[in-house]
Order: structure tokens, then C-alpha cells, then sequence
């Protein structure tokens, strides 16, 4: 697993250092890349360290208080494009929902128990390893044609009419072009192996989505997206791209 770094955000000097110690006795491998106490210092912060040199990376988490010198840190979502996995951290419990409506990872309350706090780093480095890895080099072309099996029948159905792969208790299905679905054998990793990367996307670890199905894209807090789909599907489908997906979805819709 890749080596973490960190960001603080906190006004209160005592409890940056009972974090720091926090995270230097539980999780010494994780680098802490600076800190900020109010929102502007924050701001200038991320904006300066957003990943687009090795000098300045992006942290991979953003420890947030909620109260700071000037102002609260829901402000920082608003001028600046977070990267990170954001843990919130504060002394109050209602801004639980605000929260998790800017979709941080984990909540926080201070004082921090290192049992809260693991659970949290844990989630982060399970996020991390959500990244999308550079695709692997084959001599096999593109699957084209997929077998679905239909009671005593096998059906082909050909990628073109695919609108989504997903999978759901353990499960993988596939979604055609006219809103219809049907279980398939293979897993989604197999699937993405298999797949023509220029027609398909992995947005998330549960879907895959065909270029063809992508009818807009929205913007969602938190620097993640949400797909509108150009399919009618009766199903609870998330059609949300992973916070570690996005900017290389974007460069394939581009491409596409």
C-alpha cells in the first residue's frame, strides 16, 4: 500500500499537536505535509499543493476542524477544488449531516479516541486504493461480444448495446442500451480486463459505464461527479465517480 500524506486543518494549537502525536503513535508512516489554522491559510494552501508538480503534491487526507479563526472549513469546499479524502474533525456533533453532504470520509469528535481515528485511516487507505491503476498492455483485443445466459438459452449480446456493467451482493450485472438487465458470470475486474477502454469507463468499484450512456455530468460538493444517463434504468444504480477517478474520467470523456 502506498504511503499516506496528511494536511491539518486546525485553530486550536493544542489539539494540531494531540493530532500529530495522535497519528505520529498510531500511523508513523503517514507524512503530514503542513497545517493551517484559519480558512484563507487553508485555501492558499491546497491551492499551492493541488498535485500538479511533485513538489507541492495534494495530501491524500485533509484532516478538517469545523470552527476556525475565520470562519467554518464548509467555506474551503467553496473556493477551492479539494483532492483529498476529507476526515472531519471537531468538538460538535451537528455538523454531522453538513458533513457528510460534502461527502467527508469519516466524523471525528474531539477528543479523539486512536480506536475512532483507526477506523478512519482505515477507510482512507481503503479510498486510496480505489485509484484507477494505468492499464495494462494487452495483445488480446477488445471484447466485442458477451454471453448471456437466459433460463436453457445463451444470448450474445454485443458491447455496443451495453449502457453499464455493475455489481451489486456479490453479483455482476449488465445494463443494454434499452434499460434491460441480466447476471453475468465474470467479475467486474475481469470485465475491466476484457473491456475496449476507449468505449468503457470503471467509474467507481461497482460500475462500469459505456461513453455511449454518459448523456451529462454533474458536479457534486466534494469534488466528485455524479453521471446523468442517456439509458431509463428502474434500478437504485449509484452512478457516482469515485473522488479518485475523476480527473481521468474527465480526460477520457474528453478523448472520447
Amino acid at each position: 500500500m502506498q504511503k499516506l500524506t496528511a494536511f491539518i486543518i486546525e485553530d486550536e494549537p493544542r489539539a494540531q499537536r494531540i493530532l500529530q502525536n495522535l497519528l505520529a503513535s498510531e500511523f508513523p508512516d503517514i507524512t503530514i505535509l503542513g497545517s493551517a489554522p484559519s480558512v484563507v491559510a487553508s485555501v492558499e494552501w491546497l491551492k499551492a499543493h493541488d498535485g500538479s508538480s511533485p513538489e507541492l503534491p495534494a495530501p491524500d487526507i485533509i484532516f478538517m476542524d469545523v470552527e476556525l479563526q475565520d470562519g467554518n472549513s464548509f467555506q474551503i469546499f467553496d473556493k477551492v477544488d479539494i483532492k483529498g479524502q476529507v476526515i472531519m474533525t471537531t468538538a460538535y456533533d451537528s455538523y454531522a449531516v453538513k458533513a457528510f453532504e460534502v461527502n467527508s470520509l469519516d466524523y471525528l469528535l474531539k477528543p479523539i479516541e486512536p480506536e475512532d481515528l483507526r477506523r478512519a485511516i482505515s477507510r482512507a487507505e481503503a479510498a486510496q486504493a480505489d485509484v484507477p491503476a494505468p492499464a495494462k498492455a494487452s495483445s488480446a483485443p477488445p471484447k466485442e461480444k458477451y454471453l448471456i445466459k437466459l433460463n436453457d438459452r445463451i444470448v450474445p449480446l454485443k458491447a455496443r448495446e451495453i449502457a453499464f456493467f455493475y455489481s451489486e451482493a456479490k453479483n455482476s450485472y449488465v445494463v443494454r442500451t434499452d434499460g434491460t438487465s441480466f447476471i453475468l458470470d465474470d467479475s467486474l475486474d475481469t470485465i475491466e480486463q476484457q473491456m475496449d477502454p476507449r468505449r468503457f469507463f470503471r467509474i467507481s468499484r461497482s460500475c462500469i459505464i459505456a461513453e455511449d450512456a454518459v448523456d451529462s455530468v454533474t458536479k457534486l460538493v466534494g469534488s466528485r461527479l455524479r453521471v446523468l444517463p442517456s439509458v431509463k434504468f428502474k434500478g437504485n444504480l449509484d452512478l457516482t465517480v469515485s473522488r479518485a477517478r475523476v480527473d481521468a474520467f474527465l480526460d477520457w470523456l474528453q478523448q472520447n
